[in-house]
This record gives structure tokens, C-alpha cells and sequence, in this order.
């Protein structure tokens, strides 16, 4: 099963107060915190909730329907990202490789999905996605 990037995210957090209170961190060098605060930590999830949920029932769909499910995902995103400004890079690649990976799970062959609409693999998110 795909893991979340909100689980590496929170293990970092965990990982980094570990070493806070160990003392091996300067605290001026601790940033998982702040990168991740816990309000888009739980928005984030909850959009990754909704979308576990529509792609696990589409099973045999049509590219349409494919294509309704990751816009209202990256849509959703948008949305998180707007209110916690929390996607960077590294955290944008994250997002799109689960959102990549839980497809390719549940039979989506998203290579031939997005080749048969003009696009790169990679390129599945970039009509709808602002982060």
C-alpha cells in the first residue's frame, strides 16, 4: 500500500524531537515542526481520505472518470496548500507519487492513461495543481 507522505512527515517530526531531547540537535537547526504544523498534517490527510476512498471503487473506470478522481484531489490540495502555504518541492513530488502509486495500486496504468491524453507520466497532476 502506498504510505502517505503525511507518515514520513510525521516521523521526521518524531525523529527530530528525539533528538532535541537527546540533545544531539542544536535547536536552532529543528524545523520539521514548522514545516509541518499539525493543521496541515490533519488537511492533508483528510483530502488523502477522500481520495483513498473514490479510488478504491474505480475499478474498471473510464480515463474520465480517472481523470474526475485526481482533479478533485489536486483540487483539495490547492485548497490546503492556499490556507498552510506546507507544499514545497520535496513535499509537491511526495504528493504526486502517492497520488501515482494509489492508482497504479488499485489497476490504473497511468504511463497509458496519460499517453493516450498527450501527456508524460508525470504530468497526470499539472492541469489543476497550483502547489
Amino acid at each position: 500500500m502506498a504510505e502517505r507522505p503525511t507518515m514520513s512527515w510525521r516521523e521526521g517530526i518524531a525523529r527530530e524531537a528525539e533528538q532535541l531531547a537527546a540533545g544531539t540537535l542544536d535547536p536552532g537547526c529543528a524545523c520539521m515542526a514548522a514545516l509541518y504544523p499539525d493543521e496541515l498534517l490533519a488537511a492533508t490527510d483528510t483530502v488523502l481520505d477522500s481520495f483513498d476512498v473514490e479510488v478504491a471503487g474505480l475499478d474498471g473506470a473510464e480515463d474520465v472518470q480517472v481523470f474526475a478522481v485526481v482533479e478533485r484531489v489536486v483540487l483539495a490540495l490547492n485548497a490546503v496548500d492556499g490556507t498552510h502555504y506546507g507544499y514545497e518541492t520535496d513535499e509537491r513530488e511526495a504528493l504526486c507519487d502517492y497520488i501515482d502509486t494509489a492508482l497504479t495500486e488499485r489497476g490504473v496504468d497511468v504511463a497509458a492513461l496519460t499517453s493516450r491524453h498527450g501527456l508524460g507520466r508525470h504530468e497526470l497532476t499539472d492541469k489543476w495543481r497550483d502547489w
